[in-house]
């Protein structure tokens, strides 16, 4: 049954990125689509395929498989199933490196953005296990709020540094380059790579510490671990696309009426819905506001909101 539902899957995986590659704001047929696909040339159909649609696929690719692998760590390390990947401060360290790389470097580039924001995510994730390696949640909401108020304060300092910061703060795929896909798929394989391996470490922690233990597992390893995986994966999709939310809060959600409580195959599928949720909602963008787009941070925001307040009414009320 788990890996039916892992195949049908990875089929809607591949359907939503074809989806990607051949629907944008600019109309083109299936069959230019088709053609210059393979065969690209110097047209601006071939232009719009190859330089704006693909790498804007690999990057959705990368950023939701980050999002859902990090998010079902963070709800597994919590025991918290409506827990974010941005509860590590992750997302505010990388917004507070863009702002600083914009106000003190006058950094434009968004290539260059991305090195400070993996810095700045790194930072956040260190300061956070060193203050409150047991209570990492309330380490996390602490520096995160910390750091919101300096990036709140920079941005009211100066106007133009808010002008190039609210870009990529909104979390979009779109203006992305293949250059930043080559930047940060690296990061994002290696702690996806960490991340399946600790399923099993993570449903022996699941049982308690001391259950745990008595099973061989070493729970301040397993959870340095996890700690360090989720910065990879999150900064990394930070890095790259800004904070987008609720993917990761949303995709083990679904993905358990398949899976159950066995984090290997919990990490495995949010690795692959995420991304087919996230290209979806990026898609979505495209066509909805045609011949403008909303930015695919926007629509999981729209959607993920509302599927939020449901599970935190269900939990209250169960």
């Amino acid at each position: 049954m788990r890996w039916t539902g892992l195949g049908l899957c990875l089929a809607a995986l591949a359907l939503v990125a074809g989806l990607s590659i051949a629907v944008g704001a600019q109309s083109l047929d299936p069959a230019t689509v088709w053609q210059v696909l393979w065969h690209p040339d110097a047209g601006q159909a071939s232009s719009i395929v190859h330089d704006l649609r693909i790498p804007r696929t690999l990057l959705g690719l990368c950023v939701g498989a980050a999002l859902g692998l990090s998010g079902a760590i963070m709800q597994a390390l919590t025991r918290n199933p409506l827990a974010d990947p941005g509860l590590l401060g992750v997302n505010m360290g990388a917004s507070l490196a863009v702002v600083c790389a914009i106000m003190f470097f006058g950094v434009e580039d968004l290539t260059v953005w991305v090195w400070f924001s993996m810095a700045g995510a790194l930072l956040a994730a260190v300061a956070v296990h060193l203050i409150g390696s047991d209570h990492l949640v309330l380490a996390g909401a602490a520096i995160s709020a910390c750091l919101l108020g300096a990036v709140n304060a920079a941005l009211s300092l100066d106007a133009g540094v808010f002008d190039q910061w609210r870009y990529w703060d909104v979390g979009a795929l779109n203006g992305r380059s293949m250059e930043i896909v080559v930047q940060v798929a690296p990061f994002v394989a290696a702690g996806t790579l960490l991340a399946l391996a600790l399923g099993g470490g993570l449903n022996a922690l699941s049982l308690g510490e001391d259950v745990g233990r008595s099973l061989g597992l070493r729970p301040g390893r397993t959870k340095i671990l996890a700690a360090l995986a989720v910065t990879l994966l999150c900064g990394a999709a930070t890095a790259a696309a800004g904070p987008i939310g609720f993917v990761g809060l949303m995709a083990p959600h679904a993905v358990r009426a398949f899976t159950g409580a066995d984090h290997r195959w919990v990490l495995a599928f949010s690795a692959v819905v995420a991304p087919a949720l996230l290209l979806a909602a990026d898609v979505l963008g495209r066509v909805i506001v045609r011949p403008a787009e909303l930015e695919s941070g926007i629509v999981t925001a729209f959607v993920g909101a509302p599927i939020f307040i449901y599970l935190l009414r269900r939990r209250r009320f169960a």
